[in-house]
């Protein structure tokens, strides 16, 4: 195992800069999420933690070694990627003993760790097959054991995912997290999908444009979001944002949005008339009985069995709403929103940095 540093990072592409100078640590056994849009940059960095991109600008260590310069196969990482890659004329097992038998360990040996990684990813009776005999499910697994027999130092993780249906990538995604708990090995996850880097990460950098705009624990972006790109982009469904003006009424902090005052977080604070945005996320809003709260009128019902998904009208504004359990509501009828201000958030709307 060992730790991952990223000192003031940089890359371009002829004159582009895809990376903006980006400098963060991991931690020995850390489970660390890259996470963003398409086109942020979070598979470059990869490649150049890999090896596979050639650095512009500054440093990246592994175990404290500066490995600017070091080649791919010579800086102790195994990544898995996309797409599977897997030989399709050898079999399960020789595919995962192939990067041994490149390095030309003893049979012995690659008997030994191939046998314990399908013993760990449930592939004991699939290594005399081939990968065309095998689903997508058991495909990935095999990539993985591939690295796994590595014992390297880091795993890196290539939207390994994406290619799976959406039933698969939910168990694959307890799959990936039990294996590290099980290993404990240093590990970087690159994907696009938000669900997948909250349910998996000890850490998440959150990447927009080739810079990093927060590093935090799940919970920790979830409830605090540094600005307003991290506040939409993390959490499902998405942040609710109105634009309001902030009031002071009575020495209280509240905001003026669509028609309706929005009560704010304590600790929040702008001064009187200061143009923002106003965030309340889907799950901490509650229905009430037209006259009380924010007025809404429904425009869409969509009930998943244990929650209920309504979208509202309120003013010029369409919002979210997330209920616990069933509704007796349908389109065009009235209701009240109920906001718990605890979980509110209050951005400047020039800068769109966090208030409070």
């Amino acid at each position: 195992m060992a730790s991952v540093s990223f000192k003031d990072i940089q890359k371009t592409f002829g004159k582009v800069k895809v990376i903006q100078g980006i400098s963060f640590d991991i931690a020995d056994g850390e489970f660390v999420v890259l996470v963003g849009p398409s086109g942020c940059g979070k598979s470059t960095l990869l490649r150049m933690l890999a090896g596979l991109e050639e650095i512009s600008g500054g440093e990246i260590a592994i175990d404290g070694k500066v490995v600017n310069d070091l080649e791919s196969k010579d800086r102790d990482i195994a990544m898995v990627f996309q797409s599977y890659a897997l030989y399709p004329h050898m079999t399960v097992g020789e595919n995962m003993a192939f990067s041994l038998r490149l390095r030309n360990a003893e049979k012995d040996l690659m008997s030994q760790r191939v046998a314990k990684a399908a013993k760990i990813l449930n592939l004991d009776a699939l290594l005399e097959r081939y990968p065309r005999e095998l689903s997508g499910g058991q495909r990935q697994r095999v990539a993985m054991g591939r690295a796994i027999v590595r014992d390297p130092k880091v795993f890196l993780f290539d939207e390994p995912l994406s290619n799976l249906d959406a039933k698969l990538r939910v168990a694959m995604r307890a799959e990936i997290k039990a294996l590290h708990q099980r290993l404990k090995t240093t590990t970087v996850y690159v994907t696009h999908d938000q669900i997948e880097a909250m349910t998996m990460a000890d850490r998440i950098v959150v990447m927009h444009d080739g810079i990093v705009e927060q590093i935090g624990t799940p919970l920790e972006l979830y409830d605090r979001p540094v600005n307003l790109f991290v506040a939409q982009f993390i959490g499902s469904p998405a942040m609710n944002v109105v634009e309001g003006m902030a009031r002071q009424v009575d020495g209280v902090c509240q905001v003026e949005a669509q028609g309706s005052l929005w009560p704010v977080p304590p600790g929040a604070n702008a001064p009187d008339n200061t143009p923002v945005h106003y965030g309340i996320r889907p799950g901490d809003i509650s229905l009430a009985d037209p006259g009380h709260g924010v007025p809404a009128r429904v425009v869409v019902v969509e009930p998943t069995g244990a929650e209920t998904e309504l979208l509202v009208q309120v003013g010029e504004s369409q919002l979210v709403v997330t209920v616990h359990g069933r509704v007796d509501v349908g389109p065009d009828d009235e209701v009240g929103l109920v906001v718990d201000a605890k979980r509110a958030h209050l951005f400047d709307r020039a800068s769109g940095r966090r208030m409070g």
